[in-house]
């Protein structure tokens, strides 16, 4: 008796847990070739989703067009934050070109902190910054074996001082070329 009421609960369950919903059918619609569909009648073929706001990134640039990476190699962050500001996509993005272009040549990105909050926590949300700057790279096409990322937490900071001014200089990642 024991074994058929069993039998019925594991039924009942796998009944319960299935879907009438076909597995086949994407449900998520591809925004990206409705616009590209929509500008290519407009004559702007690729400029990315009209009035969203998103800038296109151009990776077809040639690479003797790509600008030398010493122009810039800071990208700060906000206070607790390992999110890469909008004004500092550029920066990446110019990186990632040279890089693009020099697929032999490595890259260090440094993760670095202000001097608020423990060593453990720095040293954590160095490196999460650091990767946040590996990714973006990585999804503009450079290779994850040439990139490197490591935190130095709060232990090299740029400017000494305990205002808001030097704090916001020491939330950093460094992109470095050996």
């Amino acid at each position: 008796m024991k074994k058929f009421v069993l039998a019925g609960l594991v039924s009942t369950l796998l009944v319960a847990c299935g879907t009438s919903v076909p597995l086949n059918d994407v449900p998520v619609e591809d925004a990206t070739a409705r616009a590209v569909g929509a500008d290519a009648g407009a004559g702007a073929a690729g400029s990315g989703v009209q009035g969203s706001g998103v800038a296109p990134v151009d990776l077809g640039r040639a690479a003797d067009q790509a600008p030398a990476p010493a122009d810039s190699r800071l990208v700060y962050f906000d206070y607790d934050s390992f999110v890469i500001k909008p004004e500092f996509q550029a920066v990446v993005a110019a990186h990632a070109r040279f890089l693009r272009a020099q697929p032999n040549r490595k890259v260090a990105i440094e993760g670095h902190t202000d001097e608020r909050g423990g060593r453990e926590y720095n040293l954590a949300l160095g490196q999460k910054r650091a990767e946040a700057v590996r990714d973006a790279l990585a999804i503009l096409g450079v290779t994850a074996g040439q990139m490197e990322a490591v935190s130095f937490g709060k232990e090299k900071p740029v400017v000494v001082g305990a205002e808001e001014a030097a704090f916001a200089k020491n939330r950093r990642a460094e992109i470095r070329y050996p």
